[in-house]
């Protein structure tokens, strides 16, 4: 499997950083992740138990859920291709994972096991860096969500996510996206008849 995009992603990621990983540098920092695919609907992280590693997916879509007190599930967070997929709080302390890590469709890319990254963050400064920056854009990430649950409207949060990642809509079950946005299954299509209509309004 072709790891060009990984090494695109991880050079992209240190684009604005003053370190500047030299191609033999991607190169060995991408020679640690091993080709790796997941069927429809397997877990990658299941609530429970401790996260094994990272994923770079170069093809496919996954979502991050948990179970609230009622049972049901509740998706807290989308994945699309060239994106690193991890569960960050359990693969950096080491403790239980409070969510589930799911594959929505058949994915393929390349895993980082704990002990790999844990090797290339002792050794290559370069790999410190960028996971560092992962790290930040991930907490960016979840604080946006979190606040948008706050100081959002649906309608603007479904206009946010549909702007921002338009091929969710093509791939994921309407459920998924209804639970992430706050909202149920109904509110959810009214909500898309009500921009769909603006849309064609505008033209």
């Amino acid at each position: 499997m072709d790891k060009e995009p990984l090494i695109i992603s991880i050079r992209n990621t240190l684009s604005s950083s003053p370190l500047s990983p030299s191609s033999q540098v991607l190169e060995e920092i991408a020679s640690h992740f091993e080709p790796k695919s997941f069927d429809k609907n397997e877990l990658f992280v299941k609530e429970g138990q401790v996260s094994t590693g990272s994923f770079f997916m170069t093809d496919g879509f996954m979502r991050t859920f948990i179970n609230n007190t009622e049972g049901e599930e509740v998706t807290t967070y989308f994945f699309t291709k060239n994106g690193h997929v991890s569960e960050i709080t359990s693969l950096f302390s080491r403790t239980r994972s409070m969510e589930n890590i799911q594959s929505i469709t058949a994915c393929h890319g390349f895993f980082l096991s704990i002990e790999k990254l844990n090797t290339l963050f002792h050794s290559v400064p370069e790999f410190r860096e960028f996971g560092r920056a992962m790290l930040v854009r991930e907490f960016t990430a979840y604080k946006k969500r979190t606040l948008s649950l706050i100081n959002q409207t649906a309608e603007e949060r479904y206009r946010d996510l549909i702007n921002t990642s338009k091929e969710i809509f093509q791939h994921v079950p309407l459920k998924y996206i209804a639970s992430y946005l706050g909202i149920t299954d109904s509110s959810l299509s009214r909500i898309r008849r009500e921009f769909s209509k603006k849309q064609t309004g505008s033209h």
